[in-house]
């Protein structure tokens, strides 16, 4: 018989309505202004963290609308963004620099909803919620690194040419400096040094029978370092902000040494800071066990060796050089050995496999010390008004090498699995070229957001209600069964972009919904027009109906698949702002497809299949 669906047609209809309208719902709660507080390098609050925020905003008198410990996070919501902000400086000052305090918006789902999984969309920058970060180079730092890589080179090139000096080290911030025994060690060295560094300029000098050999950078090379740890670093930051599994970030450079970075619609902020703004590294060194260690806890170290200090506090003196960092590894990731520790998992480039498979041959059953790097924020700027960051260095891990060692090995010592997968997160996306500092951090929004939200959705509502409109007027109660589908298709392109994690809603996202609504309208028009040449033909209103739907149907799918192809490729080639308008008109496509004809052919069919119609009002 002629338009009758199956039951399981109408039932999955039904299903997917009810199920995108249920996802959509946490859309209409909006979001609260809230600060989120957690611990450094994932480890977690706890109920006395969260008294002493209690306490903290009541002596201030800041209202909060709620204050809650959620998995290892302390939110504290606010009626308002001046509350949220202050609050903000006020906590992060009490709790001190072992407490992270991030500003967030906390979406207000109810929990029944937030126990489905349904959350609200995520929405870009250009419209409310996300963060934005300034961050600044450390060039200084940068300097530094570079002048103790030549270091090392000096002392590697001269021992290979078998000349003897005194000492190496750095003069000033650009130039290292070489004390020779004699003259002729001092042409030797030039000789060497010159041929193999072509970017530095050598000058000679002899005073009261000491011979030295200063080398400096040229100009060139320390602008080519400066613009390499500036381009370096944004595209570790583009890794991080990868595994982070932020959509639509935006990473760019601004200026000399900044770098900015927008995260739309990201919830844990904390998180993020913590992230991109952490310069972790790993250094392998070798233990220097025959060192006296009463000495070394008195400060006194041998030649060649460094004082660190374990988690304990427990002094380590290490060889000053350094086995491998941790620029040769290639892949990291977190897991828990055979008696439930946490560790790290580390696989090296082939460079690297082959520096720790030489040296661990050499020093089978002596120790290797695994020493965790990172620069933070010391609380004090320099002249010019920029944070200075120091350096923090612990021994994580003391191992006995039992055997050569190859690309692939395993660091345990850490703290939490939390931690542990911060660390391999870190190592993955890459060590930063050079420590960064976040000078900057804001929440876009919500005044200029909130505006650009209103206008986009009065732009879809004056286009639904006019297009509802004509179809209404012109094809009568088809038209209306046209604007039933249209909502529907309105409720699915929400539900969709709820529930698929990686999607944000732009601007241009909301044009593309709009420019959805008017496709799905053209489809039905073209069923519809079918429909009524069918009826001039003299087909009865059954067969109309019927080989309106069949006929029109190969149009639609031509029309609908070639402009879902070119927003594949938009998505494919286009960055930010043009990603969102081809994800929501890719998605829209194919909800307008679904509902402009399964949707209204399973409403006719309920209203007309199966039964004598003599004339159809359309």
């Amino acid at each position: 018989m002629l338009n009758r669906y199956p039951l399981w047609k109408y039932l999955m209809v039904v299903f997917a309505i009810l199920i995108s309208a249920l996802y959509a719902l946490p859309n209409i709660y909006g979001e609260d202004p809230a600060i989120q507080i957690t611990g450094a390098r994932g480890a977690s609050v706890d109920m006395s963290t969260l008294d002493a925020v209690t306490k903290t905003l009541d002596e201030k008198s800041l209202s909060s609308k709620s204050i809650a410990l959620e998995n290892g996070s302390i939110f504290v919501r606010f009626n308002d963004t001046d509350t949220q902000i202050s609050a903000r400086d006020i906590v992060s000052e009490a709790l001190g620099k072992d407490i992270i305090v991030a500003l967030n918006l906390a979406p207000s789902t109810p929990d029944w909803l937030e126990s489905i999984g349904a959350a609200p969309m995520k929405l870009g920058l250009d419209l409310r919620g996300g963060v934005h970060f300034l961050m600044e180079v450390d060039m200084d730092a940068a300097m530094v690194k570079l002048i103790e890589q030549q270091e090392e080179a000096f002392r590697a090139e001269l021992r290979e040419e078998k000349i003897r000096y005194r000492a190496i080290r750095k003069q000033g911030k650009e130039a290292v400096e070489v004390i020779l025994r004699d003259a002729e060690q001092l042409a030797q060295a030039k000789q060497v040094l010159s041929s193999k560094h072509a970017d530095m300029s050598f000058v000679d000098s002899e005073a009261n029978g000491s011979f030295s050999l200063t080398a400096t950078f040229l100009e060139t090379r320390l602008a080519e370092v400066r613009n390499y740890a500036v381009e370096q670093n944004i595209t570790i930051l583009r890794n991080r902000v990868n595994e982070l599994g932020v959509a639509e970030p935006l990473v760019q450079r601004q200026g000399a040494s900044r770098i900015v970075v927008e995260l739309p619609g990201v919830q844990d902020t904390a998180r993020a800071k913590e992230i991109l703004g952490a310069t972790a590294t790993l250094e392998f060194r070798e233990v220097d066990d025959k060192a006296d260690l009463a000495a070394a806890a008195s400060g006194r170290a041998p030649a060649g060796s460094e004082i660190k200090t374990d988690r304990d506090g427990r002094p380590v003196v290490l060889k000053k050089r350094i086995i491998l960092g941790g620029e040769s590894i290639t892949d990291a990731s977190s897991s828990n050995d055979e008696y439930g520790r946490p560790q790290v998992n580390i696989s090296l480039d082939s460079e690297g496999g082959s520096k720790m498979s030489a040296f661990s041959k050499k020093n089978v059953g002596k120790l290797m010390a695994t020493v965790f790097a990172e620069y933070k924020d010391s609380g004090r700027k320099n002249a010019e008004g920029k944070v200075i960051l120091s350096k923090h260095e612990e021994v994580i891990n003391q191992a006995t090498i039992q055997t050569a060692l190859g690309r692939n090995f395993r660091i345990t010592g850490i703290d939490s699995p939390a931690e542990a997968h911060n660390l391999a997160l870190l190592l993955r996306a890459g060590a930063l070229i050079a420590p960064i500092s976040i000078v900057e951090e804001r929440t876009i929004g919500p005044s200029m957001g909130q505006q650009n939200i209103d206008m986009g959705i009065q732009a879809c509502i004056w286009g639904m209600v006019a297009v509802m409109l004509f179809t209404l007027i012109y094809y009568r109660t088809f038209g209306l069964i046209a604007n039933m589908a249209l909502m529907a298709n309105l409720v699915l392109i929400i539900g969709v972009m709820s529930m698929i994690p990686g999607a944000t809603m732009t601007l241009p996202g909301i044009a593309g919904i709009v420019l959805t609504v008017g496709m799905a309208v053209d489809a039905n028009v073209l069923i519809f027009e079918r429909i009524r040449e069918e009826l001039r033909e003299g087909r009865n209103p059954q067969q109309a109906i019927h080989q309106g739907y069949s006929n029109a149907l190969s149009t639609i799918a031509d029309a609908n698949i070639t402009t879902l192809i070119t927003a594949i490729i938009l998505f494919a080639v286009g960055t930010g702002a043009i990603k969102g308008f081809a994800v929501t008109l890719s998605i829209g496509i194919l909800t307008s497809m679904f509902t402009a004809i399964i949707g209204t052919r399973a409403v006719v069919n309920l209203m007309y299949g199966g039964k004598r119609i003599k004339k159809l009002s359309i």
